[in-house]
Formats: structure tokens, sequence, C-alpha cells
């Protein structure tokens, strides 16, 4: 599995990212391509430890039983749940928030997997430092999949 604390497949995410524009239009999903770019930032946001959602009873119930499924192989599903703290809906500056994502993620690379939050995440619950970093990849692979990049 892609881990986004190995050097070439943050500059992969990165390149990717570069190829998206204003005008990328989503294969499913209700995100526009600003929209996306903000979620995968606030998603960055927990990994790093800026944003602390609370667990939900059903992460909490059956969580730690799916968590394989946020860093094993097989693609995540189209239009899965998603923490609601980070669902975004409003109008968002394109140009912004794809800068805003890669700076995030070359902060988070850089870092390195210490600097991981120990936070549990909001639905899985307690997360090794290489399970955050094959996660973020495996999350930003599937919503630039969406934008066909």
């Amino acid at each position: 599995m892609n881990n986004i604390f190995e050097i070439t497949y943050t500059d992969e995410i990165l390149e990717r990212i570069e190829n998206l524009n204003m005008n990328s239009q989503p294969k499913w999903g209700k995100m526009d391509v600003s929209q996306m770019l903000a979620h995968c930032s606030s998603f960055q946001d927990i990994a790093m430890g800026y944003s602390l959602p609370p667990r939900g009873w059903l992460g909490i119930l059956v969580g730690r039983f799916a968590k394989n499924i946020f860093y094993n192989d097989k693609p995540l599903a189209h239009n899965m749940s998603t923490i609601s703290s980070i669902l975004i809906t409003s109008k968002k500056d394109f140009e912004i928030e794809r800068e805003e994502l890669k700076q995030k993620i070359i902060t988070f690379q850089k870092n390195g997997p210490n600097a991981c939050t120990s936070h549990p995440h909001p639905f899985f619950g307690n997360l090794t430092p290489e399970q955050w970093g094959k996660g973020i990849y495996k999350h930003l692979d599937h919503h630039l999949k969406q934008f066909g990049v």
C-alpha cells in the first residue's frame, strides 16, 4: 500500500493535484472540485491533530472492526459517508484550496510519522502513524480519481 510519508507518493499526489483545474468535474459525488480540495484539507487537519472531531457512536461500536478499509489496498467505495465536520457544502475558492491542501500535504510528509495525531480517527479509532500515512494516501487517491486525475 502506498504511504504519503514516502516522498515518491507525496510527489505523485502533488502532481495530480496540479492537474486539476477549476472546471474539473466529478465522476461521482456531490462536491465540486473546490469543495473536494477543502474536504481533503480538513481531513489533513485531523491527521495532523489540528482538528479533533469526537467519535460517533457507530464508530465506537464498529469502527475498530472496519478500520483496515482505511489503509488496505482496496479502493474506497464511491459515495461513502464522511465525517460530518468535514463535509463541505459552501462555495470555496479553487486556487486557495488547492494551495492550502498542497502545503498541508508537504508539511505532513516533512514532519513524518512521529508528528501524526494520537487522537483517534472519528470513525476508525486509534491508528498508528503507518496506518495514517497509508490512509491519507488512499483518501487523496480516492478523491483525485473522483475528478479524473
